[in-house]
């Protein structure tokens, strides 16, 4: 995909491509991305030296030669991509990235109460300053990594955070790490699974703080680990808990605060079920698509998560308009202090 010739087009991870050039500032993303397969963006630039960093949570390669930098992403193939960027005599045996923390913004970052809305990878400047000015919307998802999440982020930097919190805008940060099956929710067969609950819990954790300190969200933010839709079951449910309740308890000894997203036939309901017997996350991120821009809902007894520890999923895989610009988008009520 020649990014020269389609400015729009959306550089995703979920499906094997390559993307040559410099991503746009409006790429047409679906707002409902998930998966990760292999695939590569080359981006010129100015760097001459050969290096590589991998990020083995993310499944994530980033290399630099002469005049390009390289990443590359990989599912279940990661001996694939490391030919490929051999044969442009780049070296793999790297130690893995380490990312650097930033001087955080304020810690009322992840606070909101109003509309909110979240989008596959993070706007151009020019498009969240229209949409300041034109839309209702106050609050911005961003999705910061997770070895699931499907779209390139050129955008999303600790500067691009930085930015938008000063002109106003708040943040939910989403993390698409390990999903309950394979072939669930929107990843069409692309995921990876949780198969270990409590390892793998405790590692998203760690890369989701890594990945939030990156960008200047600092201890005491909430991260959302996002789960999507799965048919409830002994077995799943089960290491769907355990996962969460270790990525809840690793966050915590980190200084984060836990938010988990899921469908209220699925996860929501596991976490009502079992909300006593388990660590539960901070904040739930509800999904119900009933256009209806509400924090309550049948499904979660209102004495629960009830001291501001709410976000509504209530419109999903939608496009809106605001200031001339268009964005896909999942539209979301938010009351979180």
């Amino acid at each position: 995909m020649d990014l020269a010739e389609n400015p729009e087009a959306c550089v995703r991870f979920d499906r094997h491509a390559v993307y040559l050039g410099t991503p746009g500032g409006r790429q047409d993303c679906p707002a409902r991305l998930r998966g990760r397969t292999e695939a590569l963006l080359i981006q010129p630039a100015t760097a001459a030296r050969s290096a590589v960093t991998e990020n083995r949570t993310a499944r994530t390669y980033r290399a630099t030669a002469d005049r390009i930098t390289v990443t590359a992403a990989y599912g279940d193939d990661r001996g694939s991509i490391q030919r490929i960027l051999r044969s442009a005599g780049l070296p793999v045996a790297a130690p893995e990235t380490e990312q650097t923390a930033v001087a955080p913004v304020p810690a009322d970052a992840t606070s909101f109460r109003g509309e909110g809305f979240d989008a596959c990878t993070a706007p151009s400047q020019s498009a969240m300053d229209a949409w300041r000015d034109a839309s209702d919307y106050g609050a911005i998802g961003i999705y910061i990594g997770g070895l699931n999440r499907a779209c390139a982020q050129p955008k999303l930097t600790a500067a691009w955070v930085r930015t938008q919190y000063a002109n106003g805008w708040r943040f939910f940060p989403l993390y698409v790490g390990r999903q309950p099956s394979s072939d669930g929710g929107s990843c069409g067969g692309g995921c990876a699974s949780i198969t270990d609950p409590v390892p793998q819990g405790t590692a998203a954790a760690d890369d989701a703080a890594k990945q939030a300190a990156a960008l200047g969200l600092g201890k005491g933010s909430v991260i959302y680990n996002d789960l999507e839709h799965y048919t409830r079951g002994t077995t799943v449910t089960a290491r769907v808990l355990a996962y969460i309740e270790a990525y809840t308890e690793r966050l915590h000894q980190l200084g984060y605060r836990s938010g988990a997203y899921g469908s209220v036939s699925s996860l929501i309901t596991d976490l009502v079920a079992n909300v006593k017997t388990i660590t539960p996350p901070d904040v739930i991120h509800f999904a119900r698509w009933n256009g209806e821009s509400t924090l309550t809902d049948p499904s979660i007894p209102a004495k629960l998560w009830a001291d501001h520890q709410r976000i509504h999923q209530y419109v999903g895989d939608t496009t809106e308009t605001h200031g001339g610009v268009k964005i896909s988008i999942d539209r979301n009520r938010l009351d979180v202090d």
